[in-house]
């Protein structure tokens, strides 16, 4: 029997300049509809409730699968909008596959 699996990503963010990072938010999110890319969450870290956590913010960002998380990432749109994240904000972003 085939497990079909979701794909998501997590973005830990640390912001460095707020008004890039509002602009890169909005590229980024006109970017995952094309892939079947849907957000999920997006929302201010508050207490670390076990360790210490390193960053401000988060997002999670749910795709079909883990070939249309990775067509959205290596995607012309997105490539073209990373130099202003990287000015934006340091960022952390990790894939993860679940069963559905």
């Amino acid at each position: 029997m085939e497990t079909n699996m979701t794909a998501f990503f997590v973005a830990r963010v640390t912001v460095k300049d707020g008004a890039k990072f509002q602009e890169y938010a909005q590229k980024a999110m006109a970017t995952f509809a094309a892939h079947g890319g849907e957000l999920v969450l997006r929302g201010a870290a508050q207490d670390a409730l076990a360790g210490k956590h390193d960053h401000q913010s988060v997002a999670i960002v749910k795709f079909p699968d883990l070939g249309a998380l990775n067509r959205w990432y290596e995607s012309r749109e997105y490539q073209e909008i990373i130099p202003l994240r990287d000015k934006a904000a340091k960022m952390k972003i990790t894939s993860y596959e679940v069963p559905t």
